[in-house]
């Protein structure tokens, strides 16, 4: 069943914000969404519950597609949680050179892994995502402000898009070459 595209006002082509007060999501959304990813240069989607990007609380649905690139950043003056609703991915945590500090494996309930992420200071995160998708409730402090968003200098920045694979290949090496150093 495909959702009511009424349901949904397009900001772009990854962000949708649900056009009622009312916010429900369904199976028949999330598979909206993944196709709206998979459609997506950056090979992503939200939908938005919160009304606007002025809104004090930001509560988001999204999917990446397994090769999605999440730039190492950090959030300054706000915390951001996760919670797995579908596949499985590895929460990367830096210190302020780029060397890996800490792994967190995440996956839905029941699939043998954190499904609960809650960072609360201005660290260096990225995620390698594990699965064919990844699909989590994110909550997060606002207004949207792009200012508060630190990307990483050591790490490809998102509009280099030659060098994203290479870096998550490399980090995923790392870890993987490392593993009983970090809980992943």
């Amino acid at each position: 069943m495909r959702p009511d595209r009424r349901k949904f006002t397009c900001q772009s082509d990854e962000v949708f914000y649900i056009a009622s007060p009312l916010a429900t999501i369904d199976d028949a959304d999330i598979d909206w969404l993944k196709a709206r990813a998979a459609e997506a240069p950056r090979r992503r989607a939200r939908i938005c519950a919160h009304p606007k990007p002025k809104a004090d609380l930001h509560e988001m649905i999204i999917v990446h597609e397994r090769n999605t690139y999440v730039p190492p950043h950090r959030h300054l003056g706000r915390s951001e949680s996760y919670t797995i609703i579908e596949g499985q991915m590895r929460i990367v945590l830096f210190d302020d050179y780029g060397n890996v500090e800490d792994v967190v494996n995440m996956a839905a309930p029941g699939e043998g892994g954190q499904f609960f992420f809650r960072l609360s200071a201005p660290r260096y995160h990225s995620m390698l995502i594990d699965s064919d998708w990844i699909v989590f409730h994110e909550v997060t402090g606002g207004p949207f402000d792009p200012a508060t968003t630190e990307f990483a200098s050591w790490a490809p920045a998102p509009e280099a898009v030659g060098s994203h694979a290479v870096y998550v290949a490399e980090l995923a090496d790392n870890i993987d070459m490392n593993r009983n150093k970090w809980n992943g």
